[in-house]
């Protein structure tokens, strides 16, 4: 199944996640790779998810295999399980901090429209001020 444009409209981030006791899943990654690639901005952080960790009995794909995939796609790749929470935290912690770091290098932009970013509390705001190079007084402390 192909999802449409509107899912990834002003997304930084996505979790491509197929099941690891489904191999018809994981054969649709390379169409929902493509997809993402095409219908999202160009820098999209991609992170594949193997689910079902909990049902390693039960695997239809090795470790190994979506390793593979993950490295010859560029992607980074955990395996998680929604039924055990393993992994699933991670696997987000993993995105935010991929586009964290494009935000900081200036590989996104947050002011542009359709980044994905979109700045809510104003004291959150900060990050779009430069980082002290050193640290504050005890006057300027927030603490």
């Amino acid at each position: 199944m192909s999802v449409t444009r509107s899912y990834y409209r002003g997304a930084a981030g996505a979790l491509l996640v197929y099941d690891i006791t489904s191999r018809e899943t994981y054969n649709a990654l390379t169409n929902w790779l493509t997809d993402a690639r095409m219908l999202a901005s160009q820098n999209i952080v991609l992170i594949l998810c193997g689910n079902k960790k909990d049902l390693d009995a039960d695997r239809e794909v090795t470790f190994l295999e979506a390793s593979r995939f993950a490295q010859e796609n560029e992607l980074m790749f955990l395996e998680t399980s929604a039924l055990t929470g393993e992994n699933v935290e991670e696997a987000f912690m993993q995105c935010a901090r991929k586009i964290l770091n494009k935000i900081e290098s200036g590989e996104l932009d947050p002011e542009r429209m359709g980044s994905g970013i979109q700045y809510g509390d104003a004291a959150l705001r900060q990050l779009r001020s430069p980082r002290r190079t050193q640290a504050p007084s005890a006057q300027e402390c927030g603490c």
